[in-house]
């Protein structure tokens, strides 16, 4: 991994240098460090141990040559490195667009973007759940002033990471998801209100699964941990085997006025099951209430469908709730249940530099195997973007 980092950063060298020759070849670096420190209260302290982290740095480059754009970076994080965004986007014209690599998957309000434009500390448990993060696929999107849309297929994680031989790479799970909103046609200018509507629905697969140490396809794992990175511990997971599909579906709600803003999802996610075992159910929601305690007013991002971060010298307050499901009854399934709360006071120095100060309540019973949880973290994160 080490000399893969060096022929990357040779090949970037490379390209920065190439930018420099040819005018229509244009170059911009991109990166981000993120610094956290963190203080827990709970009854199971032994769980959550005080510290500080460096959670994630990047370094990468973005690349535009008329209709063509790509985005390569690799990431460091908890001594490990490895590839996030690897994509290349021909624009057809303003409306339409086609990518295909490693890249952020749309499901959601909280699909587009990772850590740097997400206002809360971390990702809400109940979006982190469903949100498929970086994967490798292909995507389509159209925007207009009113609608925006997104339509992706990609192949599941472990197509990046093992070799998939024959007979795997036939059983190789795949995913299907859109997501589509509508939009006040004013929602971009200033002074006006931004109101945006939306719903992404998916169909994925069964993802390689290890059962008593053989390797088949017939199964789903999904996780999320607590909403911190200093001490990194699972709140809610489940493994569902004797699967034969996964369905979900999520409605998104956006509304903003000047220095308020609401922002909000619920998640629903039913798992088809062979072999007569009983279909499972997963569910959440969160609801964030955006403040602008001083500085400039929210602005709206049209090429995502999502608020923009704020202006530079801008004191943001934003509150959050989240509830997520992973335990069914009905079919026997308890990966358990997460109520929780948290304040984060963002202060954005300029568009590179931002600081976070966090209170997150978290609560997480009903998971089998594990005693009832509470977390109280006090978090405090320097984040550098470029």
């Amino acid at each position: 991994m080490r000399k893969g980092f060096v022929i990357y950063l040779i090949l970037l060298s490379f390209l920065l240098a190439k930018g420099q020759e040819d005018p229509k070849f244009r170059v911009v670096p991109s990166g981000r460090v993120l610094i956290d420190g963190a203080l827990y209260a709970s009854p199971q302290k032994f769980m959550f141990r005080d510290g500080m982290a460096i959670p994630e740095a990047r370094l990468g480059a973005k690349f535009f040559y008329g209709k063509w754009s790509s985005w390569i970076d690799v990431g460091f994080a908890y001594g490990k490195i490895g590839l996030r965004n690897m994509w290349i986007q021909y624009d057809f014209n303003e409306k339409n667009s086609l990518r295909i690599g490693n890249f952020l998957q749309p499901f959601g309000y909280q699909s587009p973007t990772t850590t740097n434009n997400k206002p809360t500390f971390e990702q809400p448990i109940a979006s982190a759940l469903f949100t498929p993060g970086l994967q490798l696929g292909l995507m389509y999107t159209f925007k207009n002033p009113s609608i925006y849309s997104a339509t992706a297929f990609h192949v599941e994680s472990s197509a990046l990471t093992n070799v998939m031989n024959y007979p795997l790479f036939n059983q190789q799970g795949y995913s299907i998801l859109t997501r589509f909103v509508w939009r006040n046609k004013k929602a971009s200018l200033t002074g006006y209100p931004i109101i945006q509507a939306g719903l992404s629905l998916g169909f994925s697969s069964p993802d390689r699964h290890l059962i008593d140490d053989e390797d088949i396809h017939s199964g789903f794992t999904y996780s999320a941990l607590f909403p911190t990175k200093v001490s990194t511990e699972t709140a809610v997971s489940a493994v569902v085997g004797d699967a034969r599909n996964k369905f979900k579906l999520t409605p998104e709600l956006l509304l903003s006025y000047k220095r308020i803003a609401l922002e909000s999802q619920y998640f629903f996610q039913t798992i088809s099951r062979k072999n007569n075992f009983t279909n499972v159910n997963a569910q959440s929601v969160y609801v964030n209430l955006r403040g602008i305690i001083f500085g400039g007013n929210y602005s709206y991002d049209s090429n995502s469908a999502i608020l923009s971060n704020p202006k530079k010298n801008t004191l943001e307050c934003v509150l959050d709730y989240n509830y997520a499901n992973l335990s069914d009854k009905k079919s026997g399934i308890k990966g358990g249940r997460a109520n929780g709360f948290n304040v984060t006071l963002n202060y954005y120095f300029n568009p590179y530099l931002t600081a976070r100060l966090n209170y997150a309540f978290t609560h997480v019973w009903d998971r089998e195997g594990y005693d009832n949880t509470t977390q109280n973290a006090f978090q405090l994160r320097l984040m550098l973007l470029f």
